[in-house]
């Protein structure tokens, strides 16, 4: 009796448990097809809360027809049980849907339409799930109010919790994709099975409940059944077949980075991290392309110091970077490698002389964010070169920011040299790439009063305190190289004289330095060169007469990563071109578009007002419907900017989401506790009022603090404020709920149905949030912005229902 008694809150526990482990797993695979583009979280997230939202708002209409409401919850276990673990081969499969180019980027709208389509199946179950768990809650406690859908509400929110924890200290590091989705899969349907064959056990059948257990079991030997790793194997050769299907892939490997990939071809090794290529290498002692690359940027870096004694490397030690400084007369070299399961990876296959460079006693191989390494180290240096990839992801466009920059010159020793690189075309031919490459220089330019910018397809960045300390003379870099006496394979003194061929160094620097000065500028194409543009020395000395840069779409900064913008338009149009109008119309955006759609609401507020009384009556649920929807799009505003903002100054979000998302529901669950144990009259327009005020506040607030946290040095202060704020916006979110439902109720007197309304409309908002957010407020905007956006809307929400308020019971 005890169990039937409490059966329905381990069938919500089971729930939350198994909606947040699929949601963690689905993630981290999407993000995997989409090259850790986090531009994605945003819209995993919309199409998760949209059809989650759809389920509960419409699932309700069948939940109300049902005459054994634990017979459906049992078929819709089962259809989890088996939906959850098939959705995982989807996702790997989803670059052969689009035909997408090897290597190439999936537009924004490719990225929706595989959110939308792949989990459509099991998010419209799960929001079934929470209304049908809601009547059986109400129905055991003989109540017709929302009571049983609050109860539902806090304990999948510990459910939740549950279920973040269970990923992230345990699943994430014992099991594979598929085994995981098994796992909470049969453990979801099997507790509800029990649950099921309980209600039926009152009058005498266990057959369900024993079914019920035998999953529970099934669940305890997923991680342990062979088939399921042979099946995850099996979908991991689909998902490399879409990204590199003429590589073969020789090894898989797992980091709490991202899974790594390890393919050949031909004589060369190329090493993927979420689905990202990191870098190539040649095979034995053959030397790959991107080893050529790495030693011209090496050698013109060494070669630009008179005396380059300590040297910093971020990246590319692993491509050859590393073995070509060693050949310089160095002292002292720190090669700060974040992933060290990527290095112990790719040993097996690198040339003997990398290794040994690796092994070299000049040489400290620090495992650590090269930027959490800058901010906090003491020592300075001669040299710092960073040798990443380009800021495709917002965690490389932490390594392109005006702060970073700010930290790495407070690590030059007087004359210290800094270099940079990324991809470009040739004369910069095309506005995206020179959008992105004239933002580098830009944000450069406003740390290092000295930037010299050379190159073609590749482009070298070198940026100095200090006057004279690089040279565009390809003279006097020769004969330093020379009296070195270094005799590298694939590289030669002749190499300074093609990198320096003066009217292409002219015809870059004057485009870098003239594109950029207006506010239409990025736009437009670039403008283009003189005939005869002038020397360099010449157009450095006139630099500071030009215009001032339009530092919105130009300076790139942690805070708003335009440079993360400006490179992940490039590659997505690059890849399809057609979708190249979308990009436009993003870069058109501003904050000043808000201002007419809170005007509108506001107008219709007060319209009901002046209508006759019949029609004025529907005033207090147009403010209760825009509450809730409100609550839901600045929460997950809110959630998707500090997701941003963690990202900037910790490094991964890959790692912590699972953490990351239990403090939210913790926030939640202590909110929803609160408001249901605590509020006597939940129908009370005034108090919802009250919590859309408190939650614009908090939002106004967290813009105010994000400067400051940028500061922190300290990884565990960083870890305790994004966590408090975390915990905060999920506090304010649980707060709200049991108020909009009670007041909904008083509307409609239907339990089932003000339930499905309020879950499903919060959801909404929050599918509405999440694409805003990610896709463009934060890119084009800044993280602050969106912090303010929460902040207006939920302004707007608090003045109309003071506008249409009225007391209800």
């Amino acid at each position: 009796m005890f169990l039937i008694r409490r059966s329905p809150l381990t069938a919500a526990l089971a729930l939350g448990l198994a909606c947040q482990i699929g949601q963690i797993v689905y993630l981290r695979e999407f993000l995997m097809v989409f090259h850790g583009n986090e531009l994605s979280i945003g819209l995993i997230f919309a199409a998760w809360m949209f059809w989650v939202g759809t389920g509960s708002r419409w699932g309700f209409r069948i939940v109300e027809r049902a005459r054994d409401p634990s017979r459906l919850l049992a078929w819709n276990s089962l259809a989890l049980f088996l939906l959850m673990p098939a959705t995982v081969p989807l996702i790997r499969s989803v670059r052969h849907w689009f035909g997408a180019l090897p290597g190439a980027y999936l537009s924004v709208l490719d990225m929706l339409t595989a959110c939308l389509l792949l989990m459509a199946p099991v998010c419209l179950l799960l929001g079934m799930q929470f209304v049908l768990l809601a009547r059986l809650w109400r129905e055991r406690d003989g109540a017709t109010d929302t009571s049983g859908a609050g109860k539902a509400y806090i304990t999948e929110a510990a459910g939740n919790i549950l279920g973040g924890l269970v990923f992230t200290f345990v699943l994430v590091h014992a099991a594979d994709a598929v085994q995981t989705t098994f796992f909470a899969g049969a453990l979801l349907a099997g507790t509800l099975l029990v649950f099921r064959g309980l209600q039926a056990g009152r009058g005498g059948n266990g057959t369900v409940a024993r079914l019920g257990l035998a999953f529970a079991i099934l669940a305890g030997c997923a991680l342990s059944l062979p088939v399921l790793r042979m099946v995850d194997q099996w979908a991991d050769g689909l998902f490399w077949r879409g990204m590199a299907p003429d590589y073969e892939l020789v090894a898989t490997h797992d980091s709490k980075f991202g899974r790594i990939h390890v393919g050949r071809m031909e004589n060369q090794f190329s090493f993927f991290q979420s689905g990202h290529l990191v870098f190539t290498a040649g095979a034995g002692d053959r030397s790959g392309l991107e080893e050529a690359e790495a030693a011209v940027l090496a050698h013109f870096a060494m070669a630009q110091h008179p005396a380059p004694e300590r040297v910093l490397l971020i990246g590319g030690g692993l491509r050859g970077t590393l073995r070509e400084i060693l050949r310089h007369p160095v002292e002292h070299v720190d090669y700060v490698e974040l992933d060290e399961v990527l290095l112990t990876t790719a040993r097996p296959f690198l040339a003997a002389e990398t290794l040994r460079a690796l092994d070299d006693p000049r040489v400290r191989v620090r495992h650590t964010d090269g930027r959490l390494f800058v901010k906090t180290t003491p020592e300075k240096y001669d040299v710092i070169i960073v040798d990443a990839p380009d800021p495709a992801t917002a965690v490389l466009n932490r390594l392109y920011t005006r702060e970073f920059f700010a930290e790495v010159s407070a690590r030059l020793l007087a004359g210290g040299l800094f270099v940079h690189g990324a991809v470009s075309t040739a004369d910069l031919r095309g506005r995206r790439v020179a959008n992105r490459n004239a933002t580098l220089y830009h944000t450069l330019r406003s740390v290092f009063p000295h930037v010299l910018p050379v190159g073609d397809r590749h482009l070298l960045f070198f940026a100095s305190r200090d006057a004279d300390v690089f040279s565009w003379e390809a003279e006097v870099l020769r004969e330093r190289f020379s009296a070195r006496s270094i005799d590298p394979a694939v590289f030669s003194p002749r190499h300074f004289e093609i990198l320096l061929e003066d009217g292409s160094l002219r015809r870059v620097n004057w485009i870098l330095r003239h594109h950029g000065r207006s506010p239409r500028a990025h736009l437009e194409a670039p403008p283009a060169a003189p005939l005869f543009p002038p020397s360099v020395a010449e157009q450095a000395a006139t630099e500071d007469a030009l215009p001032p840069v339009y530092a919105p779409a130009f300076i790139n900064s942690d805070f708003r990563p335009v440079g993360y913008y400006h490179t992940l338009v490039f590659w997505s149009v690059l890849a399809r071109t057609d979708h190249a109008v979308l990009f436009d119309w993003i870069a058109r955006a501003r904050s000043w578009w808000i201002v007419p759609l809170v005007a509108a609401v506001l107008l219709c507020a007060l319209a009901f007002r002046v209508l006759p009384a019949g029609a004025r009556s529907l005033a207090p649920r147009f403010g209760v419907r825009l509450a809730v929807f409100t609550t839901g799009l600045s929460t997950m505003s809110l959630q998707i900017a500090m997701l941003f903002a963690f990202q900037a100054i910790h490094g991964f979000v890959y790692e912590m989401v699972g953490l990351i998302v239990a403090m939210f529901m913790a926030g939640l669950l202590c909110g929803t506790t609160l408001t249901q144990r605590k509020v006597t009259n939940k129908a009370n327009i005034r108090l919802l009022a009250a919590v859309q005020g408190i939650i614009a506040l908090f939002a106004a607030a967290i813009a105010a603090a994000l400067t400051g946290a940028a500061a922190l040095a300290s990884p565990t202060a960083v870890f305790s404020l994004f966590f408090f704020l975390t915990f905060m916006a999920g506090f304010l979110n649980g707060l709200d709920f049991p108020l909009a439902a009670a007041c909904c109720l008083a509307f409609n007197r239907r339990a089932e149905k003000s339930t499905g309304m309020v879950y499903g409309t919060e959801l909404f908002g929050a599918c509405v949030g999440a694409t805003l957010a990610s896709v463009l407020i934060v890119p084009v905007m800044g993280i602050v912005a969106c912090c303010l956006f929460a902040a207006i809307v939920n302004a707007t929400a608090f003045a109309v229902l003071m506008i249409t308020r009225r007391e209800t019971s």
